[in-house]
């Protein structure tokens, strides 16, 4: 992995002084309002978005249509995603046909392939910035070009991203916090587009991490959840990524959760963290994507299935309770049933909490999207049907485990279900509703498990 030099302080002061001629326009944006797409860190750059906009003299506005500025931070990790993401672009052809003044602005994953912002500026002339994800930083600067030169902006970096430091946030709430430790990846799993539009790996110098975190626990910060593309590899992999996690635990935020790890990359210094950080939860999301070895070899993967069975056996010898979580691709290009049965049987053996399941959808760009396919869709849904049936009946098994347990649940939301309830998750990261008022959110309520459903649990306050 290659380490990246932070970005200058003078650049970040060069992209407030832009904020603050944003700010001074007449003609600018009054209100904002983001559509994040994807995964974790898009979310937690949609906080720095919002920050920098708010920065810029902008509130957010909740309804999209009466915003003046419409941001788009998109994904396009799979191609229905990329389709959504295009799709809601173009209904705002419509709408800024009654709001001339409107501008709208689109970055993220999907804009930074190859090609991509190109394609856009040709096909949909009325999108004011198009950005990539190496440059979200200069968002001030372009917006501020936008309004100064009447003319649409598109700035796409095609070389990695640096490390940036000091971005305005706004974070969705005090209480729940996103805190990335890394950005890129250098795995290349065949199937995958990630290091091409998030580049290469770049780690967070750990003080600047530590200094994260303590701020966000002034700020009332009950858990926080630490992101990157593969975390395991932190500053290079080995015990480093431990070794942050005990210094994090020392602080005394309640609770510290992480993802996403990368299986070849799991360290042993990690599983016993889970055995000793007091404040680390047990839960682990680990993608296995498939239960073959050929498979996880086509998908460049780096590890074998018993490879992963001992890192399942090993954390649960570590913490017997903890809520282990999968992603798993189904249909991947010359799979066969018998090779898909394998996966099957992992999945019967490992016995996630949940999984998050796909067919395989090819990427340009990526070498699996040359591979021959001549399975057809149809099979690959009733596989993946199959796979679904199994992993729901191990869920209500592993939910229906919980029923009887006490168990302290930080309050995240109003049920949206029942509004006389509110809901949050277990250590285990289970969702629990239960009858509570709205003023609980953001606090730890004790909860006994009373009943479970096909997703969630039910309780009640102790």
């Amino acid at each position: 992995m290659k380490e990246r030099p932070v970005v200058a302080e003078s650049e970040m002061l060069r992209q407030r002084e832009f904020m603050k001629l944003v700010e001074k326009m007449e003609d600018r944006p009054r209100s904002y309002h983001i559509v994040s797409m994807g995964c974790q860190m898009n979310e937690r750059d949609s906080e720095s978005i919002a920050g920098m906009l708010r920065e810029m003299g902008m509130r957010p506005e909740p309804v999209r249509e009466n915003a003046d500025l419409i941001l788009y931070n998109t994904c396009c990790v799979r191609e229905n995603a990329e389709n959504k993401a295009l799709g809601n672009v173009i209904w705002l052809k419509e709408l800024k046909k009654e709001k001339p003044d409107l501008m709208i602005c689109v970055g993220g994953c999907m804009t930074q392939e190859k090609g991509m912002a190109a394609m856009m500026k040709a096909r949909y002339p009325f999108i004011d910035l198009i950005y990539g994800t190496h440059n979200l930083y200069k968002l001030p600067e372009y917006v501020y070009r936008v309004l100064a030169e009447k003319r649409p902006v598109v700035e796409i970096m095609d070389i990695d991203g640096e490390v940036v430091e000091g971005m305005p946030e706004a974070r969705r709430n005090r209480f729940n916090a996103f805190v990335n430790i890394m950005y890129g990846c250098d795995n290349f799993c065949t199937y995958c587009i990630v290091p091409y539009v998030r580049g290469r790996e770049r780690s967070r110098e750990p003080e600047a991490v530590i200094a994260e975190c303590v701020r966000l626990q002034d700020e009332g910060a009950q858990e926080i959840m630490l992101l990157g593309q593969n975390v395991n590899s932190y500053r290079g992999g080995g015990a480093e990524f431990a070794e942050l996690l005990y210094r994090i635990d020392r602080l005394g935020i309640p609770r510290i959760r992480f993802m996403t790890s990368h299986p070849k990359d799991l360290s042993d210094e990690l599983i016993h963290a889970f055995a000793e950080l007091r404040h680390l939860m047990p839960q682990l999301h680990l993608p296995v994507q498939s239960g073959s070895d050929e498979i996880l070899r086509r998908m460049n993967r780096r590890y074998t299935r018993a490879h992963y069975l001992e890192l399942v056996q090993k954390l649960r010898a570590a913490c017997p309770d903890i809520g282990l979580t999968s992603d798993i691709i189904v249909g991947f290009p010359g799979e066969t049933l018998e090779q898909f049965e394998e996966t099957l049987s992992l999945v019967e053996t490992v016995r996630f909490d949940a999984a998050y399941t796909f067919i395989y959808s090819p990427r340009k760009g990526t070498r699996a999207a040359e591979y021959p396919d001549e399975t057809p869709y149809e099979v690959k849904s009733e596989l993946i049907q199959r796979l679904i049936d199994l992993q729901q009946a191990i869920s209500l098994e592993a939910l229906k485990a919980q029923v009887g347990k006490r168990e302290t649940v930080l309050v995240e939301a109003v049920s949206t279900r029942d509004s006389a309830s509110v809901g949050g998750k277990t250590p285990r990261g289970m969702m629990v509703n239960f009858p509570g008022k709205p003023d609980l959110i953001g606090k730890m309520a004790d909860v006994e498990i009373t009943s479970a459903g096909r997703n969630t649990l039910r309780g009640r306050m102790l």
